[in-house]
């Protein structure tokens, strides 16, 4: 979603590393999970970590990167497996899966997943609901995919790269659905001309807007909103196609266990306290939706949720049928844009 330089997650692991010794898992009795995670939930997460060490004495070390690293981080130590959990957003999970990376698992509580959110064979679920959005900053006002081709914007809009950062994947995604492969191809295209370059990081771009360094840029409702709360700055939108409908998808953050994982007992543990019904409801802490249909989100945060995304109509990619043409459709955007 949200990618950090593959320097910058070693430096990481590094560190995760070197406060156990040496290895990711330490010895096979050690109390500890060591979880692959894209980045936007780092605040959730630490206060998950400290109450779960506090109910099992387990300690959960998270490294933390891009959708696209930590996956690939995965796939490159599949012969020393260091991650217990992986983390990370679609596509990505669902390589992960079919590169024989993760693991079966039954988390207490997965019959509350809907089948649309969880793989059939068990191998990851949807951990927390959240979806694509963009911001702009309050001097600009774009409300369609047209405005953002205006030439106001030139040098003042900024998205994260498909293939690199999720969010920036479900960027291609949603103009493929909204004007069609090609369609999107040559919008992105002529988008160009506005685009200030490449990113990895759909974080960073943040306090871009904010600053107004750039005016507009992609995002996701759950780290938009948890942002806009922090600092303010910025707004988040839906960009309207020429009907004026506004739409998006589901992004979830999903979870796996990782195949051959050093700490699979702990591992699972933490998997089963993550879908509890009590966790599930602090989803909304961090702007994001339970992915248990059990499990009802309230108060202010959900309500400013359930504001953003009304009247946005939410449809379901086939995340299969996604992977498997990802890699053509990676290259077709990077030939449009010149890349």
């Amino acid at each position: 979603m949200k990618k950090l330089a593959a320097t910058a997650l070693a430096a990481l692991l590094a560190l995760t590393l070197g406060a156990c010794g040496g290895t990711a898992g330490g010895a096979s009795g050690d109390q500890t999970v060591t979880l692959y995670t894209v980045d936007g939930l780092e605040d959730w997460y630490a206060q998950r970590i400290e109450e779960f060490k506090a109910k099992t004495g387990i300690t959960v070390q998270a490294v933390t990167a891009g959708s696209g690293e930590v996956a690939s981080r995965v796939e490159k130590e599949k012969a020393n497996t260091q991650a217990d959990i992986l983390v990370t957003l679609p596509p990505f999970i669902q390589r992960a899966a079919s590169q024989g990376l993760l693991a079966a698992s039954a988390p207490a509580g997965i019959d509350q997943v809907p089948a649309g959110q969880k793989d059939g064979q068990g191998r990851y679920f949807a951990l927390m609901n959240n979806y694509l959005s963009f911001i702009r900053n309050p001097q600009v006002s774009p409300k369609t995919w047209d405005d953002l081709l205006s030439p106001s914007l030139k040098g003042k809009l900024q998205y994260s790269t498909p293939g690199e950062a999720g969010d920036g994947t479900a960027v291609l995604l949603q103009l493929q659905h909204v004007l069609g492969e090609q369609g999107a191809l040559d919008y992105l295209k002529k988008l160009e001309a506005n685009n200030v370059g490449p990113s990895s990081s759909t974080g960073k771009l943040q306090p871009k807007v904010a600053k107004a360094e750039i005016l507009v840029a992609n995002g996701d409702v759950q780290m938009n909103l948890a942002a806009i709360e922090k600092s303010g700055g910025f707004e988040v939108f839906f960009p309207a196609d020429a009907q004026g409908k506004r739409s998006t998808f589901a992004l979830p953050y999903y979870a796996g266990l990782v195949n051959n994982a050093p700490h699979a007992e702990n591992a699972k543990k933490f998997l089963d306290f993550l879908l509890s019904p009590e966790v599930q409801g602090k989803a909304v802490d961090a702007f994001g939706a339970p992915s248990r249909t059990d499990v009802t989100p309230s108060g202010p945060r959900a309500d400013k949720v359930k504001a953003a995304l009304a009247g946005v109509e939410i449809w379901q990619p086939d995340w299969d049928a996604v992977l498997a043409k990802l890699d053509a459709d990676l290259a077709a955007y990077k030939k449009a844009v010149g890349r």
